[in-house]
């Protein structure tokens, strides 16, 4: 066959080889995934709550006596000790009526002694009808008069002194004081007890806040079954996480709760007590508190970059024994620094996903490449400080 009529030969054979069946590829290879094998441990059981700083007294300091205010004697905003002086309000009168106080009291007392003299004779007398027994009655009531003067005196020198004493007010208790709320030359305690200023005392403060009172029911059924240990019974220790997202360096411990259920929000009314040495911390500021109830005898660290959410809650993706992804819910109590602190959903020996593969899907297989163990966590027992 010559060349010219080879060629088209060689094009309809490789044509038909071209159209004959294919071999149908294989299945595409299972993705490779890390994955962590968890364990149960005891962890510290926590909740977080809105709560309220209060001041841990608040004493407001008040005239007691009418008169012109003539001084302040503290800086604004400063802290005052308990007796420590603030203002004093105009002394003269009230000294004026403690001297005619200790004035009157010299009197009666110079009336009782004349008296007293004068009732002896009369006891002496008497028996012997040289003295009636009129003038004998007389000089003995006499006496006893005087010796009622005489109380009366003390009593009066006494409120005089007390008088005096409230021109210059004093602080009631130890603490941080406010701004003065009237001026020097001011008449004050007319009428009424005119407020001065007010101090409160911070180096503690009261921690306010809510709980749930079906949550505390759920925890002392926990408890009974034994998947938590408390503190104590209705008690709790606290940390204050400030607004910026920081932690107060220093617990606190509850110290109060209400039995009684409020109607309107379901909830038990909690305070708890916080040192305050530096002053950091306010009254009236909004905080989150941090609730360490106790522990958790069996629960589980998962990090909380594998963990994801959908409409039914979160979740993670496990590896079952057949070697497919497996959906499975779980319940995230509480974060612990980079993990969050799961209670239900999860077994001893999962092995939870960690590779963020965004093609997996349930029912999938996939190939296990590497494992890695769970993060531990610390169970190390709390106290509360200050």
């Amino acid at each position: 066959m010559s060349p010219r009529h080879l060629a088209p030969a060689l094009v309809f054979a490789l044509v038909a080889a071209g159209c004959g069946p294919s071999k149908p590829a294989g299945p595409p290879p299972a993705p490779e995934v890390t994955v962590m094998r968890v364990q149960s441990q005891p962890l510290p059981l926590t909740r977080e709550v809105v709560g309220r700083l209060s001041s841990l007294r608040t004493a407001d300091v008040r005239a007691r006596v009418p008169g012109i205010l003539v001084k302040r004697l503290y800086t604004e905003g400063s802290e005052v000790k308990e007796g420590q002086p603030l203002f004093q309000i105009d002394p003269q009168p009230y000294q004026a009526a403690l001297d005619a106080a200790e004035a009157a009291l010299a009197q009666a007392q110079a009336n009782a002694v004349k008296a007293h003299a004068d009732a002896g004779r009369a006891r002496q007398l008497g028996p012997s009808g040289l003295m009636s027994s009129q003038d004998v009655d007389n000089a003995l009531a006499t006496e006893l008069a005087t010796a009622a003067q005489v109380k009366q005196a003390q009593a009066n020198l006494t409120s005089a002194r007390i008088n005096l004493g409230y021109a210059r007010v004093t602080a009631p208790i130890s603490g941080r004081s406010s701004q003065q709320r009237v001026t020097e030359g001011a008449l004050v305690g007319q009428g009424d007890a005119t407020l001065l200023t007010t101090i409160d005392q911070i180096d503690h403060l009261y921690v306010n806040f809510d709980r749930p009172a079906d949550e505390i029911l759920r925890l002392k059924l926990q408890q009974a079954n034994g998947q938590i240990t408390l503190l104590q019974p209705d008690k709790a220790l606290l940390q204050i996480v400030l607004p910026d997202g920081s932690t107060y360096p220093l617990k606190g411990s509850v110290d109060f709760n209400d039995v009684s259920v409020d109607p309107t929000k379901a909830s038990l009314a909690f305070r708890g007590i916080i040192a305050n040495p530096d002053r950091q911390l306010m009254p009236g500021l909004f905080v989150t508190v941090r609730l360490l109830l106790g522990r958790q005898n069996h629960a589980f660290l998962v990090p909380q970059a594998v963990t994801r959410r959908d409409g039914a809650g979160a979740y993670v993706e496990v590896v079952d024994a057949e070697g497919k992804v497996e959906k499975r819910g779980i319940q995230a109590d509480a974060v612990s620094g980079p993990n969050w602190i799961v209670t239900q959903g999860l077994s001893d020996g999962d092995r939870v996903i960690t590779t963020r593969i965004d093609q997996l899907r349930p029912g999938q297989s996939v190939k296990v490449a590497t494992t890695t163990a769970a993060p531990a966590g610390s169970s190390a027992p709390l106290r509360a400080d200050g």
